[in-house]
């Protein structure tokens, strides 16, 4: 979703067929790569080696053809009528720690979990299904997972503080999100929310916001936690 330097010095990249467009930008990197070894740069070596690393799979595809890609996936999210999105989107100028007694990824995790067991409890009792229940799956990521995993434990012994935890079984399942195609969807919906906030962008959550977890027309599954004079649409419409 942003522009890869490369395309733009290949003339008529645009018309080249996905092989040549793929030949031209591996070329024009491996050259970079190359002179960064020379050069005994190794820090900005390693940092361009792992961006082109990350980005190997799309250097074929447009700017303007990955967006398409995105757009077509959200609006296709936004159709899946059985999906709900639960997020918590906190403006980090107006967190306190010391006053919140807790962290900013705690928070955000004791949200969304308290509105997912909520709506887990609301569908059990609308639907007589006493044996429905939830699980939580999360990117794997080392530096959170076991501060997640025993937080959830908490949750699971002593409930959140805004409800006790009876329909969300077990501490979060880690799994790799390259290989997950629900994490990445998950990671989609995180991406146009955050770029709504932080740069106004409407595209995007556009699609998806049809999914958001409501009541009485109240968003009640993703929140804005910033201060109360803000006048976006998810502030003005939250429960």
């Amino acid at each position: 979703m942003r522009k890869y330097l490369e395309q733009s010095k290949i003339a008529g990249f645009d018309v080249l067929n996905y092989s040549q467009r793929r030949h031209e930008v591996e070329k024009i990197r491996n050259t970079e790569l190359l002179r960064l070894q020379k050069s005994h740069n190794h820090k900005l070596y390693k940092q361009t080696l792992k961006n082109y690393k990350q980005t190997k799979d799309y250097i074929h595809l447009t700017l303007s053809e990955r967006i398409k890609f995105i757009q077509e996936i959200s609006d296709d999210f936004g159709k899946w009528t059985f999906a709900r999105i639960f997020a918590e989107c906190i403006d980090k100028i107006h967190f306190d720690p010391s006053r919140m007694n807790q962290s900013i990824d705690e928070q955000a995790f004791e949200q969304v979990i308290s509105r997912f067991e909520k709506y887990l409890q609301i569908v059990s009792k609308s639907t007589n299904d006493k044996e429905l229940y939830g699980a939580l799956i999360h990117d794997n990521n080392e530096t959170v997972s076991r501060k997640l995993t025993n937080l959830m434990k908490q949750f699971l012994y002593h409930g959140t503080l805004w409800t006790r935890i009876d329909k969300i079984i077990e501490t979060p399942l880690f799994v790799n999100s390259e290989l997950t195609g629900l994490v990445q969807i998950a990671d989609l919906c995180s991406y146009s929310l955050r770029r709504f906030f932080e740069n106004g962008e409407t595209d995007l959550i556009d699609r998806i916001k049809s999914r958001f977890d409501r009541k009485d027309n109240k968003y009640v599954g993703v929140r804005h936690f910033t201060n109360s004079s803000c006048p976006c649409f998810i502030c003005k419409h939250i429960c």
